[in-house]
């Protein structure tokens, strides 16, 4: 069981932003590959949750949902911090 903070994985204060990105992008890179050789259709499973399963469309529209909702908060931070409001 892990003893440290909530979601005290993803506190990265010590990890370099060049090191970050490079995760990030490799791991891009790997979750293309997966999707590349797989059906929208396909249902994936994980080995703790077994009552429970998620096609790879369902999986993609979940993280695009994820990816603009944190987009949004960075945004709301941003118009805090410099005043101003995002235009198209």
């Amino acid at each position: 069981m892990f003893d440290g903070p909530e979601d005290g994985d993803m506190m990265v204060e010590d990890v370099p932003l060049a090191e970050l990105l490079d995760d990030y992008d490799r791991q891009i890179a790997s979750s293309n590959e997966m999707i590349a050789a797989r059906s929208l259709d396909d249902v994936g499973r994980h080995p703790d949750f077994d009552a429970s399963a998620a096609s790879l469309r369902w999986i993609m529209f979940h993280m695009i949902e994820e990816t603009a909702r944190h987009a949004g908060h960075l945004d709301a931070i941003r118009e805090i911090l410099d005043g101003e409001t995002g235009h198209y």
